[in-house]
Order: structure tokens, then C-alpha cells, then sequence
């Protein structure tokens, strides 16, 4: 435990001893009265590990505070990268059928329960489950039962929560009622 607590604080303080030598021979220039010492291991493990000189990286800002507060937290930024099209057919359902525009954060676009979808959206992405089972289609070669359930057909394209979206529902099978009953209101509701 000594040795490794050790170890781990030679290695950052090999890497600030090889850079902090080259950075004070330069400040001090010809008025230096011989060789710099340097505290950089010259033989061992560490000898051969030499950092890139350079300007250290600039910290990355976080959100609303370089915008005096005004900018986007990271709840606001996860939810505006929602665009979806959404593309319903053969329903039954007046009105349910046509391509609809979803835009999440702040609620757009021509769907018709723009603001339900939404939070069916966000509760979805709110559990590891969720995200992960929202939009995946069923696998090849699970067992469903075969209750048909209409001929509707929609198709869901664009970005959720950033990641790509480009997927198919029907209610062909039990698992595809399943799925296509988890995605109302972003889908309509056609039981």
C-alpha cells in the first residue's frame, strides 16, 4: 500500500519536475550561473517518460457561467437535443396518420401531443432501461405470440437525447404491440 501510495505521487512529480527546469532557464535567460538541476529520474522505470513541453490545456468551461447564468444547464441541453419525424400510416385513426415533427426542449414542432410525447420521451430517458429499450427493435428470433393487431405502420427518425434514431413499429405480433403501446403518445393510440 506504501509503494503504490508512493508511486503515485512520484509520477506527477516527475512529469512537473521535467517541465518547471525548462520553463525557469528560459525566464532567468544568460543570468544563470551554470547548469539547471533537474529532479527528472535518469534511470528507473520513470527515465524514459519525458512530457511533450507545451502550454497546459485550458479547463473546459461549465455551462452558465461564462453567459452570466443564462445559458443552458445539463438537463436543458440533454432535452433540446430531441428532433424527431415521426411518419404514421394505415391506422384507422382519423387524423393519426401523416409526418409529424417532434421537437422536445422546448416543445415544437406539428405533432399532435407534442408536449405528452415529450414526457414520455423524458420519463423513457430518465432509466437506464429506458434508454436503452425505447427505440430497439425486437430481436430476431424472439417468441411472440401472434395476435395481429392492424395494419399500422410508423416510422421514427432523427435524434433522441443526442443519440441517432432510425426505427420501425408495426402491430404485426404481440412483441410489436408491445413496443409500439410503450412509444403512445409519441405514436398514436390505435387500441
Amino acid at each position: 500500500m506504501l509503494r503504490r501510495l508512493a508511486l503515485t505521487a512520484v509520477v506527477p512529480l516527475a512529469v512537473l519536475a521535467a517541465a518547471v527546469p525548462a520553463s525557469t532557464a528560459t525566464a532567468t535567460g544568460s543570468a544563470s550561473s551554470g547548469p539547471v538541476p533537474s529532479a527528472a529520474p535518469t534511470s528507473g522505470p520513470f527515465a524514459a517518460a519525458r512530457p511533450a513541453l507545451g502550454p497546459l490545456p485550458m479547463p473546459l468551461p461549465l455551462p452558465g457561467f461564462l453567459d452570466d447564468g443564462a445559458g443552458t444547464g445539463a438537463g436543458e441541453a440533454d432535452e433540446a437535443r430531441t428532433r424527431l419525424t415521426v411518419s404514421v400510416e394505415n391506422t384507422g385513426v382519423p387524423g393519426a396518420d401523416g409526418t409529424f415533427e417532434l421537437e422536445c426542449g422546448p416543445t415544437g414542432g406539428t405533432h399532435p401531443e407534442g408536449q405528452a410525447a415529450c414526457d414520455r420521451l423524458a420519463e423513457a430517458g430518465a432509466t437506464r432501461a429506458g434508454r436503452q429499450e425505447l427505440f430497439r427493435e425486437t430481436p430476431e428470433g424472439t417468441m411472440c405470440t401472434m395476435i395481429h393487431g392492424g395494419d399500422a405502420f410508423a416510422r421514427i427518425v432523427g435524434t433522441w437525447e443526442g443519440r441517432a434514431v432510425d426505427t420501425t413499429a408495426s402491430r404485426r405480433d404481440g412483441c410489436e404491440i408491445a413496443r409500439w403501446n410503450s412509444l403512445v403518445p409519441v405514436l398514436p393510440d390505435v387500441r
